[in-house]
């Protein structure tokens, strides 16, 4: 399932639809389908300009980032947090060693402010390596580097260095929480993530406080057109289709009871 699901991901990008797409419509084309050809060549034309020249995969991205609001004040007492995967650049921090961070570093961040503020708290780092190949360092190991680099002890840290997705992230940190009887963990991932993420916890039975981090999206976003940035609309609708349709497989599946849960 998990090759399946990174191997049906290289194809289901939009951009990757749209080469998809313009392939199909050269072949009926040079077939003599021209009127196929010329339905698959709009069709091109349509996922390309939704993607690279309007704000739809920023309104999507939106929509799940707004879903569970961080609460408004600090609670006074964390005893544990739990931050899930996809913060390190795994392929360069193997390669070259010391702590290169991807987008997603607020989770990393953010981390380490709480842990700085309530030197009790235990921090749960889940996370292995989610490429195709596995021949690259876990998350979790990783990062032992860069908090202890902020003073963070490693006694205070438990690493779940197994998963290689979010639903393994559940399962594997599930076992942990009981085996180290931790409960009313805050849930630190990005916001886009937090739902899917959250319906998993919810259906292994485990009570989190979401913790959104790392959002992409301003929060006043309307359906427009938009030809100042298509690289970044690109990226946002890339990172919004992927996290929506997770979130359908994952319902179908029954791995989650709630196909938009808040």
């Amino acid at each position: 399932m998990f090759l399946l699901s990174k191997l049906f991901w290289v194809f289901a990008q939009p951009l990757s639809i749209s080469f998809l797409l313009s392939a199909l419509a050269a072949v009926l084309v040079f077939a003599g389908w021209r009127r196929l050809g010329g339905f698959a060549a709009f069709l091109t034309t349509l996922v390309l300009f939704l993607t690279l020249f309007t704000t739809t995969g920023t309104v999507a991205l939106q929509a799940l980032e707004d879903r569970f609001p961080k609460p408004a004040q600090e609670p006074q007492a964390v005893s544990c947090m739990i931050v899930l995967g996809g913060v390190l650049e795994n392929e360069v921090t193997t390669a070259r060693g010391g702590i290169e961070l991807n987008q997603a570093a607020d989770r990393f961040v953010e981390a380490l402010r709480l842990a700085r503020n309530h030197p009790e708290a235990r921090i749960v780092i889940s996370g292995g390596d989610g490429s195709i190949s596995g021949a690259y360092e876990g998350e979790a190991q990783a990062s032992e580097r860069f908090f202890s680099a902020f003073g963070i002890p490693a006694d205070r840290l438990v690493k779940e260095n197994a998963s290689r997705t979010t639903y393994e992230n559940t399962l594997n940190t599930a076992e942990l929480l009981k085996a180290r009887g931790l409960d009313n963990c805050l849930l630190i991932t990005s916001a886009f993530h937090m739902p899917r993420s959250m319906a998993l916890f919810r259906a292994a039975g485990i009570k989190v406080t979401p913790w959104p981090v790392d959002y992409r999206t301003s929060g006043i976003v309307r359906s427009s057109l938009d030809f100042t940035q298509p690289a970044l609309n690109a990226q946002l609708a890339t990172t919004a289709a992927r996290e929506w349709m997770s979130l359908t497989a994952y319902y179908l599946a029954g791995r989650i009871g709630e196909i938009f849960p808040g």
